[in-house]
């Protein structure tokens, strides 16, 4: 076989091999039904009735036009916004500008960075807030004594609900504080697009801000 002829036998192998078409990796993502259920599939929310889990921007808009970017974020729900749209747009940057450095050294902060861009490169599932443990109920004093009571007689015969019958004690109204996340777990898949990652931030507020740290 002249040496021309192999060559472009092999032109044309290489060619072929690079037009095959490869199995495309699908995206896991976390999906809310109709009922409030969580649903995970490999297709869009919409096409399955439910909706994206995540407040992501719209398909399109230009990144720099994001929700909140050139502020702070005010509450962790604009914090957790920021970090979809910087996670969905594959920005190590922009999830670095959500990140508490305060006090951090050099070589910290270069890993530190080199993580986030990691983490940038992966995709988003879910962000979820990650609660307190529940606080032990307030202990209520028990009323004092004979308080709502009044001194009768033992063998009158009282009619329930009358003036002399004893008075319930009111119960006492204990305020619940209200409840804030401590930290922030992102769910994401490796670049095989099954195989689950997780990434828990810890939550710090700093002059009126809300950042992730850890």
């Amino acid at each position: 076989m002249p040496w021309y002829v192999r060559v472009c036998a092999l032109a044309l192998l290489s060619l072929a091999a690079l037009l095959w078409p490869r199995e495309s990796q699908a995206q896991i993502r976390r999906c809310v039904g109709p009922d409030g259920a969580a649903v995970f599939t490999d297709r869009r929310c919409e096409d399955i009735g439910s909706s994206d889990s995540l407040p992501r921007a719209p398909a399109g808009a230009a990144a720099s036009k994001g929700g909140y970017r050139g502020g702070c974020a005010r509450n962790v729900q604009d914090l957790v916004y920021q970090m979809t749209s910087a996670i969905d747009a594959h920005d190590g940057n922009r999830l670095a500008g959500v990140y508490h450095w305060t006090g951090m050294s050099g070589s910290t902060a270069y890993s530190v960075l080199e993580r986030l861009e990691t983490i940038a490169r992966r995709p988003l599932v879910d962000i979820v807030p990650i609660m307190p443990a529940a606080a032990a109920p307030p202990v209520v004093a028990p009323p004092t004594q004979n308080q709502g009571w009044v001194e009768v007689d033992p063998t009158a015969d009282i009619e329930p609900g009358s003036e002399l019958a004893p008075a319930a004690p009111e119960p006492e109204y204990v305020p619940q504080a209200r409840r804030l996340p401590v930290a922030l777990r992102v769910e994401q898949t490796l670049a095989n697009g099954s195989t689950p990652s997780h990434t828990v931030f810890g939550l710090i507020r700093h002059f009126g801000c809300w950042w992730i740290k850890g």
